[in-house]
């Protein structure tokens, strides 16, 4: 009813169907049921005498065609037979598949060709294991990185870099030449010379707008218009020649800046005045003594502490301008007064014994002014005593 039985007929006629649970279910009907269309071959008898003696060679054509592929298929053996069941076919299929791949395979080690890998499918597959290196150590890496060509413009490290000393890691066999001597033998150098004060304070402030390989590379300019960081020089420059257009100044800073740099030389000439050097002001604020970080990692660097802070609040409030806590900071790191090379650093113990050696130099100078000045006390306390003898004397012998 309905139907059913044509249905059972259907399925006796096709027993060679593909089953349900294999890819692709029933979507694709196996190659036994296909059968070939006749319908062009109907449209070829109904076409004029030229056109159907045009078919007929395109026919004997296609006949030929199919005879020597026929050939070909007898010659050399099937991967599978076409009147088996599917499953059958399917796992002659994959045996045939996995011969043709080991033969492949076989071909691929015994030549090296692009070629012949990318009919294998194995393009770049069968060299790994003899591109396979161990992995290159520090000195290696590092050589192969000098072997680099270098752009114009560009300086290489010295030699001298690579001797083994170990310096903080922000320097790089990249970093600028400048940067890494600045490193060596300024940064974290403690420094007691007011002018030399004056000089790094200037170009810690210049870090706003520039990065420190650039102030370094204009460094002697810097020198040439401050008249070499002589305070009292500085403080009677004339800004607006200093600033006029085409000065070399003006290529420095901005205006701003400039100002403040001049009026900062001005308030650090009152600050000598009331604590007898400028030294020893910026000192006072650590006991005389630097402040080891003992620093890590770079992660661990601050941009600026409470100590800082304190300090740039001071100079503030005495009239400096452009003196920011970070710009404090980087003052005290590049004058020595922090510590901040990092243990790993060769700079670091360096600078802590330069620190010790001046410490104990200051402590005799103390001692040697201290009993200087018990020994001028001494002398005044005695010097009347003295005269008052001698008038004594004096007065026996008279008598």
């Amino acid at each position: 009813m309905f139907g059913g039985p044509k249905v059972r007929s259907m399925n006796v006629a096709d027993p060679e169907a593909r089953p349900v649970l294999v890819p692709a279910g029933n979507k694709t009907s196996s190659v036994v049921t296909r059968k070939p269309s006749s319908k062009p071959m109907r449209k070829v008898e109904k076409l004029p005498e030229g056109v159907a003696a045009a078919g007929a060679v395109v026919e004997e054509e296609k006949k030929k065609t199919k005879l020597r592929s026929s050939t070909t298929a007898a010659s050399s053996p099937l991967p599978f037979s076409l009147s088996s069941p599917p499953i059958l076919q399917r796992q002659e299929f994959l045996l045939h598949s996995n011969l043709s791949l080991n033969v492949s395979c076989m071909s691929d080690a015994s030549t090296d060709s692009f070629q012949s890998r990318a009919s294998t499918g194995r393009i770049g597959r069968g060299s790994l294991t003899g591109r396979r290196r161990l992995p290159a150590t520090k000195l290696e890496r590092t050589v192969m990185r000098m072997e680099k060509p270098v752009p114009d413009g560009l300086s290489v490290p010295s030699a001298d870099f690579f001797s083994g000393k170990k310096r903080c890691a922000w320097v790089t066999p990249n970093t600028d030449p400048n940067y890494v001597a600045f490193h060596d033998e300024e940064w974290g150098l403690p420094v007691h010379n007011d002018r030399k004060l004056f000089e790094l304070l200037v170009l810690s402030s210049a870090l706003s707008e520039l990065t420190w390989p650039t102030i370094l590379s204009k460094r002697h300019i810097f020198r040439e218009v401050f008249m070499d960081f002589d305070i009292v020089y500085v403080a009677k420059l004339n800004e607006n020649k200093i600033m006029a257009p085409g000065s070399p100044a003006s290529s420095l800073l901005s205006e701003p800046k400039l100002r403040a740099i001049i009026e900062n030389a001005c308030q650090i000439l009152k600050i000598i005045e009331e604590f007898g050097s400028f030294d020893r002001y910026c000192w006072s604020f650590v006991n005389h003594k630097p402040i080891l970080s003992r620093f890590r990692y770079p992660r661990q660097v601050p941009v600026k502490t409470p100590k800082a802070d304190v300090i740039s609040k001071d100079l503030g409030r005495r009239g400096l301008r452009c003196v920011g806590p970070t710009i404090i900071y980087s003052f005290m790191q590049v004058a020595g007064i922090t510590n901040d090379h990092l243990i790993s650093c060769y700079r670091f113990e360096e600078c802590l014994n330069s620190a010790r050696e001046v410490h104990e130099t200051n402590v005799l100078k103390e001692k040697a002014v201290e009993e200087r000045t018990f020994q001028d006390g001494v002398d005044t306390e005695v010097g009347p005593m003295n005269g008052v003898m001698k008038c004594v004397e004096g007065l026996s012998i008279v008598s």
